[in-house]
């Protein structure tokens, strides 16, 4: 039974019926991940910053489950500049999408604690799709006959904007400008339905702000939007707690699909580790046994004064 549900689930994700857009990976730890989804974020950490992050969703909800990596580099190149490299992996079912991308920014001096950020995403995005992975009730079908993706490449173009003081940030992003078919309709004869799945421009913004409650304690809400033509709208709210600059705890709710647990130490003064589960609020929740997610951060700081005052975003 699970097979077939991941079956149809993975038929509509890849937009094989007549779908005309295609989600970009979600992340619970968006706020510990934003490189990936806004060039203007690097080199924002006045730190050589790598971050690490791994997603499996929806566990044992059957073979072909979600499941996505990052990487991402980055670092001040001057007063102003920041240049970053960021890698994502996202598997579901029989497609593995990967992107690689140098991202750029240039920082103007706003005020004495502020500033505003503009960044440049390039690069390329890889794609293939393994039709042989489905559980094919017809081996014949042509939906699927001889239609397997391999390599195919497709350029990347993005943009952003970030502002941020000590305390407050947010950023407006879209990671890839270009609009791309991934499935030829040409390609299958005699039939009715449209077989394309074409990436839509994503729309990222974010945003938060730390409140000193004492000493020793730190108050983050944050939240992210995420729009794309033919979804719908996705809103995330965190709320995160930071004791003793080392420990952060803290809750979030993805509109009408998940609630979220955060837990994150700050290990030594260079290395951050991360864990979120996700419990979803939608039918998927039956036949899965949520999401998790974890993420490592180190980093090596070029200015001394700097360790003796974290950052929380």
């Amino acid at each position: 039974m699970k097979h077939s549900y991941l079956t149809l689930l993975i038929l509509i994700l890849l937009g094989t019926f007549s779908s005309k857009a295609q989600q970009d990976p979600q992340y619970t730890q968006y706020m510990y991940n934003t490189q990936v989804v806004n060039p203007a974020y690097a080199g924002n950490r006045e730190a050589l910053s790598i971050g690490l992050l791994y997603r499996t969703q929806w566990v044992n909800f059957g073979d072909g489950a979600p499941n996505t990596g990052t990487f991402t580099v980055n670092s001040p190149i001057a007063s102003n500049m920041g240049l970053g490299l960021s890698i994502v992996n996202d598997r579901i079912g029989p497609a593995v999408e990967t992107n690689f991308n140098i991202d750029y920014s240039y920082s103007i001096n706003t005020s004495e604690t502020g500033k505003v950020s503009f960044g440049l995403k390039a690069g390329l995005d890889i794609l293939d799709v393994d039709f042989n992975k489905l559980n094919i009730l017809d081996d014949n079908d042509p939906y699927f006959e001889e239609n397997n993706v391999d390599n195919k490449l497709q350029p990347q173009i993005g943009a952003g904007i970030y502002y941020n003081t000590e305390k407050f940030y947010a950023g407006l992003s879209v990671p890839n400008f270009l609009t791309t078919k991934h499935f030829d309709t040409g390609s299958i004869e005699n039939t009715q339905v449209e077989t394309t799945a074409a990436e839509r421009m994503h729309y990222f913004l974010i945003a938060g702000y730390v409140f000193d409650l004492s000493d020793n304690l730190k108050f983050k809400p944050a939240t992210l939007f995420k729009m794309v033509s033919g979804s719908p709208l996705q809103a995330d709210v965190s709320a995160n707690f930071l004791l003793y600059d080392k420990v952060t705890l803290g809750a979030a709710y993805r509109w009408s699909a998940a609630m979220s647990g955060l837990v994150g130490f700050q290990a030594t003064d260079n290395i951050f580790i991360g864990f979120a589960y996700d419990y979803q609020t939608t039918d998927i929740e039956a036949y899965s046994d949520g999401s998790y997610e974890v993420m490592l951060r180190f980093e090596l700081f070029n200015r001394p004064e700097r360790v003796l005052t974290p950052r929380f975003f």
